[in-house]
């Protein structure tokens, strides 16, 4: 642990030490309130509720996830500290490791910025309105297993260019054909034998399923293995180019 600790801080360092990293967090809350704030009402009848925010956050880590981890690898071979990165006494998986870590925290915390919204809907809940707290809480369980799913997707194909636009136009598309295989009216255009693999397989599925408050071990097993997946091709990518290189 105390070999990976300096490649996790220096990685978790730099979202606060450069405009680059605030700009994400502003982007985010802008993008989140504006759904929140702007598009829905949220309220439901007489519940309270995040639901309609949670709807659309998918679409929002569209956006800001691949931003964030276009640069994981991408930028330390464009500019040569991954030969650095390469010579420590770390093995390879570790430092993959160690900057998935410092992205998914960083992602988390930009996520619980939001948490003034629960406030919001909680004095709404206090003048009369019931509120709904499963639903809450399992959008953001959700929404936390859904940004490791998309980091590690972005991190894969950062480790296969030294381009971060590259990186970035692969990741949104890839996790777009993820979300958008999840709606019913483009399921319905697989044949029906396949329709519930589709399904199965789309990120937005699994992600309503737990933000209606159901906490299903299916969907945990699911995201834990996108996660364990991309991560382990992201490891055996950065083998690949050090063999080459």
């Amino acid at each position: 642990m105390s070999r990976v600790k300096p490649v996790f801080l220096r990685e978790l360092s730099q979202y606060f030490n450069t405009p680059l990293g605030f700009i994400y967090i502003d982007v985010f809350i802008l993008l989140t309130g504006f759904f929140f704030f702007e598009l829905f009402k949220f309220f439901q009848g007489e519940v309270a509720t995040l639901r309609n925010l949670f709807m659309f956050l998918p679409w929002v880590y569209l956006l800001v996830v691949p931003a964030v981890s276009m640069r994981l690898l991408a930028e330390d071979k464009k500019i040569g500290t991954v030969e650095v990165l390469m010579t420590l006494p770390l093995r390879d998986w570790e430092v993959v490791l160690a900057k998935f870590v410092a992205a998914f925290l960083f992602l988390t915390l930009v996520l619980l910025l939001t948490f003034p919204l629960v406030i919001v809907v909680s004095r709404a809940a206090s003048e009369g309105v019931t509120l709904d707290y499963g639903p809450i809480i399992g959008g953001y369980l959700a929404a936390i297993l859904m940004g490791g799913a998309f980091l590690s997707v972005g991190l894969f194909f950062s480790s296969l260019t030294d381009n971060q636009i590259v990186a970035f136009i692969l990741s949104v598309v890839v996790m777009a054909i993820f979300l958008m295989i999840g709606i019913p009216d483009i399921v319905e255009l697989f044949p029906p034998a396949i329709q519930r693999f589709v399904m199965n397989i789309s990120l937005v599925s699994h992600f309503h399923s737990v933000g209606r408050g159901v906490i299903d071990s299916r969907d945990m097993l699911y995201y834990a293995s996108v996660i364990f997946l991309f991560v382990f091709l992201t490891i055996r990518s950065v083998e690949s180019r050090k063999l080459k290189g």
